[in-house]
Order: C-alpha cells, then sequence, then structure tokens
C-alpha cells in the first residue's frame, strides 16, 4: 500500500474497468498528510472533483454512478446528509444517491458515538444507506497497520459490490 487509505496497484480501484470519481473536503488533503505522512497521490484512473462543482455527472440522477463511498464520513457530514442538507458536491451528490435508490456507503471513524450521531445513522440507513464503521478485523491475523486499513477496505469494497480477493471467517 501506498499510505493508509489508498490502494495497491493490483486492488479493484486500479482496474480501468472501475471509474471512480474523488472529491475531497476541504481538509481531507491536510489531515491525509498528517496522518499518513503523504498527501492525496491521484492514481490516474480517477476523476478528482471540486466539492463546490455542482456539474459534475453525479450531482444529478439523470447519471448512471451506482455507488458512492464517503470516508471518511465526519460526523458532521453524516448529520447534514441524514438530515438532506447538500450544500456541497459530496453532500449532494449523497442526496441524489439515497433519492435515486442507489447505493450509498459511508465509513465513519469517529467514537464514541454520541446518541445523535447514532440518531443520524439510523435515519441514514432506514433511507437505504450502509453504515459500514472504520472497524479492522482481527481475525484475518493482519501483521501491519497497512493489513489492519485492507481488512476495513475490503470491507467496504466488497458492500460495494467488487469481488475482492480476501481473508473471509472461515473461507
Amino acid at each position: 500500500m501506498q499510505s493508509h487509505g489508498q490502494t495497491n496497484p493490483s486492488h479493484p480501484l486500479q482496474e480501468p474497468l472501475a471509474e471512480v470519481a474523488v472529491i475531497l473536503t476541504e481538509n481531507a488533503e491536510e489531515i491525509m498528510l498528517y496522518e499518513t505522512g503523504a498527501g492525496y497521490t491521484p492514481s490516474g484512473n480517477e476523476k478528482l472533483w471540486s466539492n463546490n462543482d455542482f456539474n459534475a455527472p453525479f450531482a444529478s440522477g439523470s447519471s448512471t454512478y451506482d455507488t458512492m463511498i464517503i470516508c471518511p464520513a465526519s460526523m458532521g457530514m453524516v448529520g447534514r446528509i441524514a438530515h438532506g442538507v447538500s450544500d456541497d458536491l459530496i453532500t449532494r451528490a449523497a442526496d441524489v444517491m439515497l433519492k435515486e435508490r442507489r447505493r450509498l456507503i459511508l465509513v465513519p471513524r469517529e467514537t464514541p458515538y454520541s446518541l445523535i450521531h447514532i440518531t443520524n445513522m439510523k435515519l441514514l440507513t432506514e433511507a437505504g444507506a450502509v453504515i459500514c464503521p472504520a472497524t479492522p478485523s482481527f481475525y484475518s491475523r493482519p501483521q501491519t497497520i497497512d493489513d489492519l486499513v485492507m481488512t476495513v477496505i475490503d470491507r467496504v469494497l466488497t458492500l460495494a459490490g467488487f469481488t475482492i480477493d480476501t481473508y473471509r471467517w472461515n473461507e
């Protein structure tokens, strides 16, 4: 893996068959640099969109995008989406995914949860979203931090419909 949160070259998101759109919040690059020592590095297979660019095709229900992953999903982002506040491209695209009954996966990593957080996640689940906390699995006996991170990435991508060659319980 290049750094936490970025996949290795043989991962499904690196395949030309997957059309990947990336939206970074204002703080995403700064946080990524702080936590991993590396900023966002495009793989060449994705298109980077400004979080203020409402001309992105997936800002409309007429687009053919079928899955959206918000990772990590801050509780502020979760709350805005749960209450229909579409004030940037990420929240608008999430709103589109919900209204069109398409796959929306949110990956919160904050702990502990307040009752407000749980209520917002419940609202999103009832609206059709999948909440997948960034909780690594240990049954695969990960040896490194990158191995732990990959257990979360693999779980999220499996939820997104990718076939992932990864350790599965008792398989």
